[in-house]
């Protein structure tokens, strides 16, 4: 038999992670040390959605909750654009960290301005890899061309296509490709869809929700999956009978920020 493959999928979620992200990295190394393996990290940066690296830090004095993001460089970007092309505002890295000694130790302030990253989902991972979160785990992203062109065809996915100078990831519905604006509201990408249009190449594909899954594991090929309690809720587990889901280990404030007690990577 092969060695067990262990994963956990997550958007990236903040330049400092959200705690159930830290809860799945030590639900992992965990069961690494009880059956051995190796973990993969499945980070879904294909996601378009900015409110996911929303990175929530208390105030060291007043304990005072304020929510940071990145800055983009443009509106289109900043609400449709994948978070692999979500570029960050040249000035966003700066200004941010004149303001962090309110939140975290010098150190981290100091380990935040030395990554460069030109996007967010990049700066996110560097981030990751500097906190030492990342140490011993294979990212795989579901961005990469190489990885979509390796996945299996699902017929519920989004498309990266160029819309007014940037790439946006559009919904795949009815041969039309749309763009969610809020409530019921959507825009079609004029030009792009239609049953008679060209078929989207596989590397301009990531799969929606209920697709993620068997679109995943076609590449990852995990025997264990870490799951937090909203995943279970919608996984299609029965579709993936050869693996053993684990929920991952219960965490206080699972949705605040993880920050590191000691130095970096300790």
């Amino acid at each position: 038999m092969s060695d067990p493959v262990i994963c956990f999928g997550q958007q990236p979620n903040g330049f400092f992670p959200k705690r159930f992200f830290y809860s799945k990295v030590v639900t992992a190394r965990r069961l690494r040390q009880e059956i051995g393996g190796r973990i993969v990290y499945f980070c879904h940066d294909s996601d378009h959605d900015y409110r996911e690296t929303t990175t929530p830090l208390r105030d060291l004095m007043t304990g005072e909750v304020k929510r940071l993001n990145f800055d983009h460089v443009g509106k289109i970007q900043k609400k449709y654009s994948p978070l692999y092309a979500k570029k960050i505002h040249p000035d966003w890295q700066q200004k941010t960290a004149r303001v962090l000694p309110c939140f975290v130790t010098m150190a981290l302030v100091d380990l935040f301005e030395s990554v460069r990253a030109g996007t967010a989902a990049d700066f996110c991972l560097e981030m990751y890899r500097r906190l030492g979160l990342l140490d011993g785990i294979e990212v795989v992203r579901s961005g990469d061309p190489e990885v979509r062109k390796r996945a299996i065809d699902v017929d519920d996915y989004y498309v990266d296509v160029p819309y007014e100078g940037e790439t946006v990831r559009a919904r795949r519905q009815g041969g039309r490709l749309l763009l969610h604006r809020g409530g019921d509201e959507y825009l079609e990408i004029p030009g792009r869809g239609g049953d008679s249009g060209p078929d989207p190449g596989r590397e301009s594909i990531s799969p929606a929700r209920d697709t993620r899954l068997r679109w995943m594991q076609s590449v990852v090929r995990c025997t264990h999956y870490i799951a937090g309690a909203g995943e279970m809720q919608y996984l299609k587990v029965d579709e993936a009978p050869e693996i053993a889901f684990v929920e991952r280990d219960v965490i206080d404030d699972a949705h605040g920020s993880w920050v590191p007690e000691g130095p970096p990577g300790s």
